[in-house]
């Protein structure tokens, strides 16, 4: 039996937030071993240093009226929110939710609850929070990456198809590490395919790998018997899917294509492709820069109508 998986979900009462929770509801429909958490953090003033330690109802009480107002709204969505999510199959036993009062801003509690929570992902609707600059470093790109090491980041932009995912694939740990978090998600979801794309790039480089680094976290065993082949470049990440329980009937590829920069064609081939998700690995930024050096950026600023899963 597939393992729990557990979504952060911030939302914040705008259409970009229904985006967010309709993606889920088709992504996970009628499965039992989805945990959803709905976060909802109502902009307010800080408390000051001294009184850090009331609670949230007396605090709430010393705060000007428009605010009292916003937390109740945000009560509201939330309860309109399991409901919609029941509709889409996700059961209201599948689904908590919490309300609160920022305290160092909306950005860094979404950022807080994530890094505590042990939440598989984070899901946000683009332009959904109010403050999605400041979590992303204004550009939707460079902060994104930075906290995708810390989870995946899914960024859902408009009404998304959820079941065909595009997963541009190398030999690289950030790439490995994709199809790796892509399986887990997947495993016991009959609805969904993959499409494996592989892109031979003339500006960067092609990454090559880093044994050391696919070793310590797949083993030797692992990576010479999958890794070190003519065809590990579609093989490798082919097998994590298969191993997660994919079928093999469901996930498709496209042979290597040459190209100037790789976040063009990958853009194109979620269009041709029809893929609504595109899964991509972000390097850490203390790797010297390869194939999606700055493409999860660029695919992130460009790519509209898609959602966007960067893992790293």
């Amino acid at each position: 039996m597939p393992m729990e998986r557990k979504i952060l979900a911030a939302v914040d009462g705008t259409v970009f937030s229904f985006n967010a929770l309709r993606y889920l509801g088709q992504l996970f429909t009628d499965l039992d071993d989805i945990a959803v958490h709905l976060l909802y953090v109502v902009p307010s003033p800080p408390p000051p240093i001294d009184e850090q330690w009331i609670d949230e109802g007396d605090r709430l009480l010393c705060l000007p009226p428009e605010v009292r107002a916003r937390y109740n709204k945000a009560k509201r969505f939330m309860e309109e929110a399991v409901l919609q999510l029941g509709r889409r199959g996700i059961e209201a036993q599948q689904v908590s939710w919490q309300v609160q009062l920022s305290r160092t801003g909306v950005a860094a509690d979404i950022i807080h609850e994530a890094k505590k929570g042990l939440y598989d992902a984070l899901l946000i609707g683009r332009r959904g929070i109010g403050a999605i600059e400041e979590i992303i470093g204004g550009s939707l790109s460079n902060t994104a990456a930075k906290h995708s090491h810390v989870l995946p980041i899914w960024i859902v932009d408009g009404k998304v198809n959820a079941r065909k995912f595009l997963l541009p694939v190398d030999t690289s740990y950030n790439s490995l590490k994709a199809a790796d978090h892509l399986g887990f998600i997947l495993q016991g979801n009959p609805y969904t395919e993959i499409c494996l794309l592989h892109l031979s790039t003339l500006v960067g480089g092609n990454t090559k790998p880093d044994w050391s680094e696919l070793e310590t976290l797949w083993g030797k065993e692992w990576c010479d018997e999958h890794l070190r082949r003519p065809d590990s470049v579609f093989h490798g990440p082919k097998q994590m899917l298969l191993e997660r329980g994919i079928s093999e009937k469901k996930i498709y590829q496209h042979h290597d294509e040459y190209c100037f920069s790789a976040h063009k064609p990958i853009i194109q081939h979620s269009v041709i492709d029809q893929c609504g998700t595109i899964v991509i690995g972000c390097r850490s930024k203390t790797k010297v820069k390869g194939i999606f050096s700055g493409v999860s950026e660029k695919v992130l600023n460009l790519a509209r109508g898609v959602a966007i899963w960067i893992v790293g």
